[in-house]
């Protein structure tokens, strides 16, 4: 019985129990009205206690190996600059960015075994999260890790046209391994990856990521020449 109610009993990020107890109590005064409003407000902490579900995840655990920081559906691939504020130069790098709709599992994980270099907060806009200007518009946390092969990675956190608090909860100096989790965005975002001109991704426009599981690229340099990869609907 354990293992089968284990993908349904999942547990709750301790950010999500404030808003989960005030749809809750929401419900409930509108409930005093009229009993029609349960056919809202039970709805709406559903979908609250969904939101802030957290996961277990299966990392693969190859030394190497960068994983998907976020759930969500990649958005776009290509070349662009790191964030100017964590000081990494202005050389284009291979930019992986995930687009987390408001469905999806919104705790971000550390995307390969790395010690925390730099952190920068910068507040911005809140343009939809799926165009490419919000890397550089939107409000963002972003981070600068180096990876135990010694190669520098940066990790963004953007805010979307819904989401208003961008949660992390690591430090400089902090080492942690792929797949540990280190924060979350709050109702809609993304989060970028990116990665040295010679780590080829080894993901496509289109596809779904699940974090802390879906390898994105290998550091190793293992799939350099495969070239860009194209996905089809099937």
């Amino acid at each position: 019985m354990k293992d089968v109610l284990k993908p349904v009993m999942v547990p709750i990020h301790r950010e999500g129990w404030a808003f989960i107890a005030l749809a809750a109590l929401l419900s409930c005064v509108l409930a005093v009205f009229s009993w029609g409003f349960l056919f809202i407000g039970i709805p709406l902490t559903a979908w609250v206690v969904y939101f802030f579900r957290d996961p277990d995840r299966v990392t693969p655990a190859r030394q190497g190996l960068v994983i998907a920081p976020a759930d969500g559906v990649i958005c776009s691939i290509g070349l662009a600059a790191p964030p100017p504020e964590l000081e990494m130069g202005d050389k284009p790098m291979n930019r992986i960015a995930t687009f987390m709709n408001v469905f999806d599992v919104h705790v971000n994980r550390m995307p390969c075994d790395a010690s925390v270099v730099s952190m920068s907060y910068r507040p911005g806009k809140f343009v939809n999260a799926d165009l490419d200007k919000a890397s550089t518009d939107n409000e963002r946390q972003s981070i600068r890790i180096e990876s135990v092969n010694g190669k520098e990675i940066a990790v963004v956190q953007i805010a979307g046209l819904v989401a208003r608090r961008i949660l992390c909860d690591i430090e400089p100096g902090d080492e942690l391994r792929a797949g540990e989790r280190f924060g979350m965005i709050r109702f809609g975002s993304r989060v970028d990856v990116y990665l040295p001109r010679t780590v080829q991704p080894m993901v496509c426009i289109g596809q779904r990521m699940i974090a802390g599981e879906t390898v994105m690229a290998d550091l190793g340099g293992h799939r350099g020449k495969e070239g860009a990869r194209k996905g089809e609907i099937r």
